[in-house]
Formats: structure tokens, C-alpha cells, sequence
């Protein structure tokens, strides 16, 4: 009996020994996962964070241009205290957290004052070369318009530019905007912002944000764009839009300035530079195009096929004189759309070859009530598509449109192809 007795014993004092070494493990444990916790802390205080973007465009990254190597968010408050002293009220880097998803103030609105680059230049910030700007005699002048004069002119545009050979970036500084006219005439104010691209490529297209009831906008934004050799400045062209923007129609157009960048140097520092807004050149051609279309009606499974083929001899539709054009059709039923598709979208091109074939089904018997609408618009990843012309097919449209409805109608099953001529959007 006493060897059993013993061996209990030793049983008894296994969860014991079991516990204290859990204990053991959890304190351990504890402590362990506490100091890497505050490992991590201090590694990140001590780490100053990445560049914040202002806008991220395909291929290109562009940051703000107030900040530098010495101006990275997470600094000391001695930095902070200094670079708050040197830069100005409504720079670009104190606003941004104050913007929302789309780059918008949402409560405060900005003073309608000129840009402070514009009044108070120093040596500090740049090297400054004046090219067609604005003297104080001119702008008295401007201001001393009368109603007449301002009626006929749609204002004057301030910007500037740099080419930052460290980095090898263009860099481009919308600063304000004077005198625009009125667009919304109860109101009598606009609410503009700029969009701006590089021709002739138009690979980069930026817009500044829009600001509200102000006809003297002081936009003051940075634009940085990477990749592009100082070589290659010569022959590239800046097209600047002026809009209004419009919450439940088509933003209205102001105007547009293109400048040329062929001759201009920017090895010296940047350059302050004004333009006139002038008004948009939009060719007023004959023709707006052609579209060839092929169409066949089946009436046994009572359906329509379309197919988008060709369209030549598109107009330009902005300054570069290359369009992105795609079509959209729409099946109205009654004057009542019921169905509508679209094509691909065609690069750089005023000859464009689709290919596409659409099939609708029809709600009633006949194409009597039935007409068909193509809208052929140039792709803008800016702003909104444009309207380039514009085709009609139906019992009541009149020329080729009509002729090509009652072919298809008398020929069933049969696919006919008809060149057609566009009309203004």
C-alpha cells in the first residue's frame, strides 16, 4: 500500500508544478508583446512620414511644391513655427487637410483676393522673370473697364512656370484668375475652376478645384509633372480651360488659353507669365463627319441589328486637332429611350473603325414607332464627353436617314449599309 500511496503523491503535485510554469509563461508573454508594442511606437514617432500627394495622375505623381526636403509633415515644432512664418495664407500645404475626396472646401470658402506670389515677390522663394505680366498701371486699368469693355472681355489668367532640373519635373503654378464674366445670371457670379492639359499628346490633364460665387478666383495650386525631359519642354503646348462649374446641366465654358512653350526658357528660375482668356476656338465646319452605318431588321424574332462601323472626317474638337471619339446608340420606342449601348473609344483619331454590333429587341410589331439615335462624342477623362454630331433613324427622320429606315423596313433580313452625314450635337 505505501508504494501507492507515493506515486498519488507525486500526481498531486503535477497541476501545481503546471500552473506556476503557465503563470511564468503568461507574465512573459505579456511583458514581451508590451515591449515590441512600444518598440513599434517609438520607431514610428522617430520616422518621418512619406510626401503627401495632391494628385495622383496615370504614370505621374504630383506633389505639393511648398513642400521640400526640409518640409515633411511629422517635423518639430521649431520647423513648423518657421516654415508657418515664411509661407503664405492660403498655400497649398496648410489647405489640404480641409479637402474632401474631390479636392473641394466643403464649409469655408476662400477670400477673393489676388494671389500673394502676384504682389509680394521675394528672392527667397524663386528667381523671378517676368514675361508679358501684369504692372500696376495695367491693373488699374483692368479694374477701371467699363461695362462695355468688360462685356467683350472674359479675363485675365496668372500662372507660372518652372522646370526643376533635380528632379527633372515640369512644374506649373495656377495662380489666380481676374475678371471673369458672370455665368449664372441670377446670381450674377461663376463658380470656375481650370482644367489644363499638355499637348500634343494629352497624356496629362490636371483641374484645379472649383470655387464658389468668386468672379477673381485665387486658385494658387501646384501641378508636378515627372518624367519629362527639359529637352523635350520646346515642343510641348499648355491648353488652359476656364469653366463653370454647373450642379444639373453641362459646365459652361469661359474661355481657354494656349500657350506655346517653344522659345520660352526656364533654365533661369520661374517664370511669371499672364494671358487674355480668350474665346474657345471650336472649328465651325461643313460637316460635322460621317458615320457609316449597317442596320437589318429581323421580323420574325422581331429584333434590330446594328452595326457601327466607320466614322471619317471627324472635326476637332479642342486644340490639339486629335479627337477620342466612341458612339452611343439609343433605341427610342415613342419618343421614349428604352435601350442604349455604346462602343469602345478610339484613340487620337478622326477616321475611326468600330465594328460593333448592337442587337435590340423591339416592343411592338413594325418600326413604326421605333427610331434610332447615334451620338458620336470625344472621350474626356477631365471634364464631360463632348458632343461631336449627331445621327437620327426613324419613319420621320428626313434625308439618308429616312431613306436608309425605309430600305430596312421593305427588305427585311437583310443587312444594308449606308454612309450617313452628322449633324451639330
Amino acid at each position: 500500500m505505501a508504494p501507492i500511496a507515493a506515486s498519488r503523491q507525486q500526481f498531486d503535485e503535477i497541476p501545481t508544478v503546471v500552473g506556476i510554469f503557465s503563470a511564468f509563461g503568461l507574465v512573459f508573454s505579456v511583458s514581451l508583446f508590451a515591449w515590441i508594442c512600444c518598440q513599434r511606437k517609438s520607431s514610428k514617432s522617430n520616422k518621418t512620414p512619406p510626401y503627401k500627394f495632391v494628385h495622383v495622375l496615370k504614370g505621374v505623381d504630383i506633389y505639393p511644391e511648398n513642400l521640400n526636403s526640409k518640409k515633411k509633415f511629422g517635423a518639430d515644432e521649431k520647423s513648423e513655427a518657421k516654415n508657418k512664418s515664411t509661407m503664405p495664407k492660403n498655400s497649398l500645404h496648410l489647405d489640404l487637410e480641409k479637402r474632401d475626396l474631390n479636392g473641394n472646401f466643403p464649409k469655408t470658402t476662400p477670400k477673393i483676393q489676388s494671389s500673394p506670389d502676384l504682389e509680394n515677390l521675394s528672392p527667397k522663394h524663386f528667381v523671378e522673370r517676368k514675361k508679358d505680366s501684369v504692372s500696376p498701371d495695367s491693373l488699374k486699368s483692368i479694374t477701371s473697364l467699363s461695362s462695355e469693355d468688360k462685356q467683350d472681355k472674359l479675363g485675365t489668367l496668372f500662372f507660372s512656370l518652372e522646370y526643376n532640373f533635380e528632379k527633372k519635373a515640369f512644374v506649373v503654378n495656377i495662380k489666380e484668375a481676374r475678371g471673369l464674366p458672370a455665368m449664372d445670371e441670377q446670381s450674377m457670379t461663376s463658380d470656375p475652376y481650370i482644367k489644363m492639359t499638355i499637348l500634343p499628346e494629352k497624356k496629362h490633364k490636371v483641374k484645379t478645384r472649383v470655387l464658389r460665387k468668386t468672379l477673381d478666383p485665387a486658385f494658387d495650386e501646384t501641378f508636378t509633372f515627372y518624367g519629362i525631359p527639359y529637352t523635350q519642354i520646346q515642343d510641348l503646348t499648355l491648353h488652359f480651360m476656364i469653366l463653370s462649374f454647373d450642379r444639373f446641366s453641362r459646365d459652361d465654358v469661359i474661355g481657354e488659353v494656349l500657350i506655346p512653350l517653344a522659345g520660352i526658357e526656364l533654365s533661369e528660375g520661374r517664370l511669371l507669365m499672364d494671358r487674355e482668356i480668350i474665346k474657345r476656338n471650336v472649328r465651325k465646319s461643313s460637316g460635322r463627319g460621317e458615320l457609316l452605318i449597317s442596320l437589318c431588321y429581323q421580323s420574325t424574332t422581331n429584333t434590330l441589328t446594328v452595326v457601327v462601323l466607320k466614322a471619317r472626317h471627324l472635326p476637332k474638337s479642342d486644340v490639339s486637332g486629335l479627337s477620342d471619339p466612341y458612339v452611343k446608340v439609343n433605341l427610342y420606342h415613342a419618343k421614349k429611350r428604352i435601350s442604349k449601348k455604346k462602343t469602345h473609344v478610339k484613340k487620337c483619331t478622326p477616321n475611326a473603325v468600330f465594328n460593333e454590333l448592337f442587337v435590340f429587341d423591339i416592343p411592338c410589331e413594325g418600326l413604326d414607332d421605333i427610331s434610332i439615335e447615334f451620338l458620336v462624342l470625344d472621350s474626356d477623362r477631365g471634364s464631360r464627353n463632348e458632343v461631336i454630331g449627331r445621327l437620327t433613324l426613324g419613319s420621320s427622320a428626313e434625308g439618308t436617314g429616312g431613306e436608309h429606315w425605309k430600305e430596312i423596313c421593305e427588305y427585311p433580313r437583310r443587312q444594308i449599309a449606308k454612309w450617313h452625314m452628322l449633324c451639330d450635337g
